[in-house]
């Protein structure tokens, strides 16, 4: 856990079903001092809130640097708590986003957070990683590409060229073939000489993909 507690964000609404719970766990742990603050507020009230936050549903709230929306059982409360500030948190955090269908959330933090694209590309060469989440990972590399953010994601993965896990080395090679950058060639072409079959085929494409000529 961070030294100093996080601050929490609530938003709840009259009506909703979870909030009350969530409130009530959040209003333990601000006062066994897990949080060092706690605003809450009701969108039914303050509708303009849930507009310059986009809040779509209930209850939503932000734990330092995660954003969570939804039911959360106090323990789930408290991991999140415990969570704020250590680079293992931010990982749970960014699996979550993946697994629970919010790509898009997980794409943003990537374009204005480079440590979280840097957090993003170490899981996509960790073996341990869940698949799910590595393919999620490869989505939001994809996008990245295709809007013209992928400079320092090319940096990144050009150090898991020469990871030892082969599928970690034609991942890498898959998605530096997304780049436009003329130097493609010269740190995907020593991978054709790659002691795995699959990691030189992976080169071969990436390297067609990346200069179809």
């Amino acid at each position: 856990m961070s030294k100093t507690p996080p601050e929490v964000t609530l938003f709840i609404a009259t009506g909703c079903a979870h909030c009350p719970a969530v409130l009530r766990a959040l209003n333990d742990l601000l006062k066994q001092g897990a949080i060092g603050r706690l605003e809450a507020t009701n969108i039914a009230v303050h509708p303009e809130a849930a507009q310059e936050h986009g809040i779509r549903s209930v209850p939503w709230l932000r734990i330092g640097p995660f954003q969570l929306q939804g039911s959360y059982t106090p323990a789930e409360l408290r991991k999140w708590v415990q969570r704020a500030g250590i680079e293992q948190g931010l990982r749970d955090y960014l699996a979550e986003l993946i697994e629970k269908q919010r790509l898009d959330e997980a794409i943003a933090l990537a374009r204005k957070d480079e440590g979280i694209l840097k957090l993003a590309i170490h899981m996509l060469g960790d073996m341990k990683t869940p698949i799910g989440v590595r393919i999620g990972i490869g989505a939001l590399l994809e996008d990245l590409a295709e809007h013209g953010h992928f400079e320092l994601a090319q940096q990144e993965l050009r150090k898991l060229l020469s990871a030892p896990e082969a599928q970690v080395r034609a991942d890498a090679a898959h998605y530096l073939g997304l780049s436009p950058d003329s130097r493609t060639r010269e740190w995907i072409g020593p991978l054709l000489e790659d002691p795995s079959p699959e990691v030189r085929e992976i080169a071969r494409e990436a390297l067609e993909e990346a200069d179809p000529s």
